[in-house]
């Protein structure tokens, strides 16, 4: 009996120094985690799947995101405004193909920075906001653009 109880405690210990040195070591808390999926067996994400989640929804990843595709979005479409209205050269003076690819790169360029600044400065923002409010809903996107448009103002 005298050793049944030393194996408990014995146990009782081990775990309390497992608690212990849980608590005060930097070791992951969930280092196998189960995700849930709507069909079929729950997935055991590993460390770079976790790692790679935290990438992706961070603040920086989506400023940069929204500004590397706001970029290419307003190249295209400065590409298009520029060939549906081009400069008008005066009677008796032809217009060059040189001048005709100048004048479409800067409206595309043009284009471009514009998008890159309002996506980045939109997605950040509404980052920032969704942050500080701590909820995913439609009211961080509201505040974002509120925001964004403010700054656009005051910089106009």
């Amino acid at each position: 009996m005298a050793n049944n109880e030393e194996k408990t405690n014995m146990t009782q210990e081990e775990v309390l120094h497992k608690f212990v040195n849980r608590i005060f070591s930097n070791d992951q808390f969930r280092e196998k985690i189960m995700m849930p999926n709507v069909m079929g067996r729950p997935v055991v994400k590993s460390v770079e799947e976790k790692t790679l989640d935290a990438i992706t929804e961070s603040c920086a990843f989506k400023c940069i995101l929204s500004g590397v595709m706001g970029f290419a979005l307003g190249g295209a479409i400065g590409l298009f405004t520029s060939s549906v209205n081009p400069q008008i050269k005066p009677p008796g003076q032809q217009e060059t193909v040189k001048e005709i690819i100048r004048e479409m790169k800067t409206s595309s360029l043009g284009y471009a920075k514009n998008f890159a600044l309002l996506g980045a400065v939109f997605s950040g923002i509404e980052c920032l906001v969704e942050t500080y409010r701590g909820q995913s809903d439609w009211k961080n996107g509201t505040y974002a653009g509120g925001i964004t448009g403010g700054l656009i103002g005051f910089r106009g």
